[in-house]
């Protein structure tokens, strides 16, 4: 323990360090608060060398919600190599949170202003493609953000491909195979009709990775990059946590567009897989229902 303190010193450059003990751990990594002479921090250890890219991703995704000014999100500190154990340590602004209650509707509002941020921006300073300045990840999978100008293409080759692609590796399943070979020209029918612009999303924004304090709402744990809007609403809904007040003030900024329905469930399926690929075949029937649903989808509002 004396030597982790020795390098959370150094590498933080702070003189006084002093445990406020554990808050409960995440599935992936576990965290620890302190209290420093530049105030009180959250650190975050990886034992895994695989996570520089995850918490530089999570680094980046902070820093780019945090710079928007829309939602507050921890402010991200330094990533740094563990050299004592091996793997990678996280330090980032310790917020004092709690379950989100209050401020439910504040941030639906706010999450919707974080969305509209890249296209109130002059025309100079957008962002015009979908992707990011670097990977993240959507638990320990790397997403690739590589830049792309098509916002179909992006979703279909960089988030559903690269799951579907892990499937095959793992077990193979022919079902799954051929049912998303099916869906996969029916995708840009969804998007007949609208304009899907590049907005920054958390990419991770299910009700445990959203909070409250004294001010109000917070985020934290994310997987961003620049896309479809819709996409954020996909694990929010699936796991449930947000009330209606957090969607009717949502959509009060962001209404919905027409086909809304067929692309939320598109963009379930990404979670869906995901979470078959990190936590096993409990997931594969919704995915396998949900392949099933949109191939055979009418155009609906």
């Amino acid at each position: 323990l004396m030597e982790m303190e020795k390098l959370l010193k150094a590498e933080l450059s702070v003189s006084t360090l002093r445990s406020l003990g554990r808050p409960a751990g995440g599935c992936i990594s576990n965290g620890e608060s302190y209290e420093t002479d530049s105030g009180r921090i959250f650190v975050k250890y990886n034992g895994d060398d695989k996570a520089r890219t995850m918490f530089e991703g999570e680094f980046a995704s902070l820093n780019a919600i945090f710079c928007t000014k829309t939602v507050r999100a921890p402010r991200p500190i330094k990533v740094f190599k563990n050299s004592r154990k091996g793997g990678y340590i996280f330090a980032m602004e310790h917020l004092n949170i709690r379950s989100l209650n209050r401020y439910q509707a504040e941030l639906g509002k706010q999450l919707a202003n974080l969305h509209l941020h890249n296209g109130r921006q002059e025309p100079s300073a957008q962002v015009k493609q979908f992707g990011f300045e670097c990977d993240t990840c959507c638990g320990f999978i790397a997403m690739n953000n590589e830049w792309m100008e098509n916002w179909v293409e992006f979703y279909t080759q960089k988030r559903l491909q690269l799951q579907f692609d892990l499937i095959e590796k793992e077990c193979g399943d022919r079902q799954a195979r051929e049912l998303w070979s099916q869906l996969i020209p029916k995708i840009p029918s969804f998007f007949a009709g609208i304009k899907v612009g590049p907005s920054l999303l958390h990419g991770d924004l299910w009700s445990g990775n959203a909070a409250e304090d004294d001010e109000g709402p917070v985020v934290y744990d994310p997987a961003s990059f620049y896309g479809h809007h819709e996409f954020d609403l996909a694990i929010a809904d699936m796991f449930g946590g947000f009330t209606e007040e957090f969607y009717s003030e949502y959509h009060g900024l962001i209404p919905k567009a027409p086909g809304f329905l067929n692309r939320h469930k598109l963009y379930i399926l990404f979670h869906y897989i995901n979470h078959w690929n990190h936590f096993g075949s409990s997931y594969r029937s919704r995915t396998i229902q949900l392949l099933n649903e949109l191939i055979t989808a009418q155009h609906t509002t």
